[in-house]
């Protein structure tokens, strides 16, 4: 509406200067979420990025990171979706790096024609992990039996309730060397041109942002709003687009919602504890 009446005034009232929308991606990358952590995937940031990409006059989108990875598939999936909306839109993308751009966070960073760190953050960690616990012991200490029954020979694979194996282990090891590589040539495929010859680029080693810089890992270090300003003018206005966002911040569903907030809090303060826990240990790696 705001910019509807804006466009009815003559030129010598209307504000000067470029905007530039502003998405923030801050968290980790997950496909579900809970009332105690707002997700970062594709089901959140997709109505926001068109939002931002929509903004017609716009000559670029500034994206600001702050995430120390998470689920591959959905850093992808938002990486993919930035390229499309810049391609689609013909808008420039430039990304800012704040605390931390690592593993799934560097990931999304790759959509950007512009990588921008602050010196002090923290890029990189090109690599895969996966992380559990194993409780074979425990259950015989408390006198629990593990039953299962399956059609399939490898339907328990890593059971964490069964004692680990290596045929498992290799299984899963496999599966994260795809994935690697497919991390490897997205960011050869990005800024191949750029990367510095290090032994240690892709061993999910993370840097500084400075020391990022001189890896080819970022463009240029810098802020956002004295980026923005010092590229497209002193007028230059950063607009920040963001969802609408409901009780506990996460983005309301609808009506239905209303009904059901009771007895779903109830059911996920546990495994929100948990997610927190799991989110926790992803930003402590670096130190945050």
């Amino acid at each position: 509406m705001a910019g509807w009446f804006m466009k009815l005034l003559p030129k010598r009232f209307r504000r000067q200067g470029v905007v530039i929308p502003v998405v923030r991606l801050h968290g980790t990358i997950m496909a579900g979420g809970s009332q105690f952590r707002p997700p970062l995937n594709i089901a959140s940031v997709a109505p926001v990025l068109e939002k931002a990409f929509s903004i017609k006059d716009a000559p670029a989108v500034a994206i600001s990171i702050n995430s120390p990875g998470g689920s591959p598939v959905q850093s992808r999936l938002i990486f993919q979706r930035i390229r499309d909306l810049a391609e689609e839109k013909k808008k420039r993308v430039i990304i800012f790096v704040e605390d931390v751009a690592a593993s799934g966070g560097y990931m999304i960073a790759l959509a950007g024609d512009e990588i921008i760190a602050d010196p002090t953050s923290i890029v990189g960690s090109i690599g895969v992990v996966s992380g559990g616990f194993g409780f074979p012991e425990l259950l015989k200490k408390i006198g629990v039996e593990r039953r299962v029954y399956t059609a399939g020979s490898n339907k328990v694979i890593l059971d964490p309730f069964q004692p680990e194996k290596e045929q498992d282990v290799e299984y899963l090891k496999s599966l994260q060397l795809e994935i690697h590589d497919i991390f490897i040539a997205m960011v050869k495929a990005r800024r191949g041109h750029l990367l510095a010859d290090h032994p240690d680029i892709f061993s999910g080693l993370f840097w500084t942002g400075k020391r990022g810089k001189e890896l080819g890992l970022v463009d240029s270090l810098g802020d956002m709003r004295g980026e923005l300003k010092k590229r497209f003018g002193e007028k230059t206005r950063l607009q920040l687009v963001s969802g609408s966002r409901g009780l506990f911040g996460r983005r309301q569903p609808g009506a239905a919602f209303a009904g059901i907030v009771a007895e779903r809090f109830a059911a996920s303060t546990v495994a929100g504890l948990a997610d927190v826990a799991e989110e926790r240990a992803l930003w402590g790696r670096f130190g945050l």
